[in-house]
């Protein structure tokens, strides 16, 4: 199992989620109830599921696509280490991974 840390965008909370390899981390977040959305299922036409990533796992992920930066350009509150959830697949090299929601994160979904 891969532990993951997803870090609230105020720094207060954190909360721990375990998954198995190969999951993609949009799927991990929303099971452990974090606000993301990712509203274009995949289909990378929306930027709802960016998150920021600590700078010293950001090495760790394999280079963003042309289309993934461009949907970033599209992000409210967009960072160097900013990335797509729905773009990052878990794999034992990211085992102990730690996310940021971005501060001006905005869940249309209401969660």
């Amino acid at each position: 199992m891969i532990r993951v840390r997803f870090v609230s965008a105020d720094g207060g909370e954190t909360r721990e989620a375990e998954a198995a390899d190969g999951a993609i981390l949009l799927d991990v977040a929303q099971n452990a109830g974090q606000p993301l959305e990712g509203t274009c299922e995949g289909q990378m036409s929306c930027s709802t599921c960016h998150v920021l990533v600590a700078a010293e796992d950001f090495p760790k992920l394999p280079r963003a696509s042309e289309e993934e930066e461009d949907m970033l350009d599209l992000a409210v509150g967009a960072a160097r280490t900013s990335r797509l959830a729905c773009q990052i697949l878990l794999t034992p090299d990211l085992d102990g991974l730690t996310v940021r929601m971005p501060p001006q994160h905005r869940d249309m979904q209401g969660r």
